[in-house]
């Protein structure tokens, strides 16, 4: 397939494009030295960040996992995309026009999904246009009595779907779709008599991704006629699964990062009521419940990482990772939902809260009844989720019989079991014995009990969860100091190959390297002529940039590109692990030195090896002969380099 786009096509894609900005729509990045950022790893599970970017080599690679590459690469791994959907998603990002191969299918069957959001964006606007003709004045009437004004309305995209049969097919066949991909869109339905509009006489929300396209809608019954559910949704298409999505995550994704609290809400509206009232954070599922892969959304934005020095929670109630506050209706069914997402809790190592209104209104019932600040006071009011389990369980037994609390006592010790931060366990602990006026010691032996035996509430506790298998790296750590030598010296070579331009690497031979993956990996570079080569980049670079840092960046990317595109993909993988990986030193004043100092370390190594290999093979070759003659030259040539060595080191 990658054969399809003409290859000068794809390079413009990669240079116009920033990798960090693509992947920030899907990780929350840090500064982590001079030109890397890092970021907990979209691609498996990990309490600590290993995922680094770096922005001006256009690389990215996860030292958990072993993952890496460009940003296309980060595209198709992300959104299961194939290499021409990548290209062509940041092409069309970009403003870049793809010329194809001649021979090849024509453009057109190619970029299927960017066909699907490209309908999806008809369609949204289609809508949008429909909301202010007069068929739609039931929605705005709806709308309206539900506090939001035309301005509200415009900011999440709300629409209308006419009570027709066909608009929506008419339209998109208009428009040069075909009827086969407006059916894989899920914005038509099937039958035997042909496609209709799946929408009809319905308020409409468009549901977006990380990136802010429209893959989606959300659709509320407005008339009394009408037989189907109240609220329906997009079936799951190419670009659409709702176990992954959440209904706002658009608009909260930057400050769910910037502030580390999310927000969760039940419905459209209450999503709306919650930004509009302050709550910039506020998300919610889209026709499902709260499950594992949205927590694995919600921990990448929130950059949900625990402290290593006290477990995944804080006693304190905070954590790094922030907050993550489930909203929920005051009635029976918000808590058998609080009590559901419950089960999700330990999967964060943020603290986890539920926010309930006692009188069983939801934030836009709430924000109608009493204003923005009874909705921003909700918030604030949360409540830990561990103490409102508890609690509600507690509520289903008579704690004022002996029977009732011991039957709460032993429905309630697995919870606390199974709070993983010792500190916030036995605080929990104590709390219990309080609810249920026991004294703590049976308590804390009932609690214990229950995490020897690993027991659980049938009705709260979570399944738990198979170990993943651990991932492995492409490039093998060690803490043999020879291995980690030759890998810190690559590192500096690949990242700042001007700096060491002189140190006479490019005289090594590949018996200086010990470990397999660093040989391999300085082949690649000699294959392409090495600092050699990198200098004649260089050369070009300052004809077009002038002389300056700018050139050094262009050269040097050049000059690993055409190592990318030599190696195979097992070496291309080393070497992208070695260009991303954040160098020990960040003070940009000392990174020359350190450069330099790794490169002329691994030099004088490889000269040292050199020149025993050279003496001994004097010891075992006549004096008087010419092959003595030479070798003792080879030795003096070594040994002249080796001391030239020392003087660079003050250099």
């Amino acid at each position: 397939m990658a054969g399809l786009i003409r290859k000068e096509d794809i390079a413009r894609v990669r240079d116009a494009v920033s990798i960090d900005d693509i992947v920030s729509n899907y990780v929350t990045l840090r500064p982590a030295g001079v030109d890397s950022m890092k970021g907990l790893c979209p691609f498996h599970d990990e309490k600590t960040p290993s995922f680094h970017v770096r922005p001006l080599a256009g690389l990215w690679h996860c030292f958990g996992c072993g993952e890496g590459g460009d940003v296309i690469s980060f595209l198709q791994q992300i959104d299961h995309l194939s290499f021409t959907e990548a290209v062509e998603y940041l092409a069309h990002k970009a403003g870049i026009t793809l010329q194809y191969e001649q021979g090849s299918r024509r453009p057109e069957e190619f970029g299927r999904r960017q066909r699907l959001i490209d309908m999806h964006k008809i369609a949204e606007e289609f809508y949008i246009s429909q909301l202010a003709t007069p068929p739609a004045q039931i929605a705005r009437d709806f709308l309206a009595q539900r506090g939001f004004s035309r301005t509200a309305s415009e900011m999440f995209g709300v629409g209308y779907a006419p009570d027709s049969w066909d608009s929506m097919t008419r339209l998109l066949r208009s428009r040069g779709f075909t009827d086969q991909e407006i059916v894989r869109a899920g914005l038509v339905v099937q039958k035997n008599q042909g496609i209709y509009d799946r929408f009809r006489n319905r308020l409409m929300w468009p549901i977006r991704d990380l990136t802010g396209a429209t893959i989606g809608f959300g659709a509320r019954r407005l008339g009394e006629d009408d037989m189907g559910a109240k609220y329906y949704n997009t079936p799951d298409s190419p670009i659409y699964h709702k176990s992954t999505v959440l209904y706002g995550i658009d608009l909260a994704k930057r400050n769910i990062a910037k502030k580390r609290q999310v927000v969760i809400v039940e419905g459209y509206t209450d999503v709306m009521a919650a930004h509009l009232a302050g709550i910039d954070t506020a998300v919610a599922t889209c026709g499902t419940a709260f499950g594992a892969e949205h927590v694995k959304v919600i921990r990448r934005l929130l950059g949900d990482v625990a402290d290593p020095a006290a477990g995944l929670q804080l006693a304190s109630g905070k954590s790094r990772g922030g907050e993550v506050i489930f909203t929920f209706d005051g009635d029976e069914a918000g808590r058998k939902a609080a009590l559901k997402a419950f089960a999700e809790d330990q999967s964060f190592a943020s603290q986890t809260f539920v926010a309930i209104e006692q009188s069983g209104m939801d934030p836009c019932d709430l924000r109608m009844s009493r204003g923005d600040e009874a909705v921003r006071a909700l918030i604030a009011a949360r409540e830990p989720l561990f103490k409102f389990v508890i609690r509600s369980t507690l509520a289903s037994v008579d704690l004022d019989t002996v029977e009732g609390r011991v039957r709460g006592l032993r429905a309630t010790a697995p919870i606390v079991a199974g709070i993983r931060d010792r500190a916030l366990q036995r605080e929990y602990a104590r709390e219990l014995a309080g609810w249920v006026a026991m004294d703590e010691r049976d308590v804390f032996r009932a609690v214990i009990e229950a995490s020897r035996t690993g027991q659980q509430s049938t009705s709260n506790m979570p399944e738990p969860q198979a170990r993943a298998p651990q991932p492995r790296a492409a490039v093998p750590r060690t803490n043999d100091p020879v291995g980690r030598l030759e890998r810190q010296a690559l590192e500096a070579l690949l990242q700042r190959p001007f700096d060491v331009v002189g140190t006479g690497f490019d005289d090594l031979d590949g018996e200086t390297f010990t470990v397999p993956a660093y040989r391999a990996a300085h082949d690649m570079i000699r294959a392409v002529g090495g600092l050699a080569s990198f200098l004649d980049h260089l050369q070009v670079a300052e004809a077009e940039c002038g002389v300056g840092e700018q050139a050094n960046l262009v050269a040097r990317s050049r000059w690993t590109d055409s190592m990318m595109e030599e190696a195979p993909e097992v070496i291309g993988s080393v070497l992208t692990e070695l260009i991303v990986a954040p160098l020990p030193q960040d003070d940009p004043e000392k990174l020359r030195d350190y450069a330099r100092g790794v490169v002329i370390a691994l030099v004088r190594m490889g000269l040292t090896r050199q020149i025993g290999h050279v003496k001994a093979l004097l010891g075992r070759i006549d004096s008087d002969s010419e092959q003595y003659t030479e070798t003792f030259r080879q030795l003096l040539v070594l040994e002249d380099k080796r001391r030239a060595l020392g003087r660079l080191d003050y250099d």
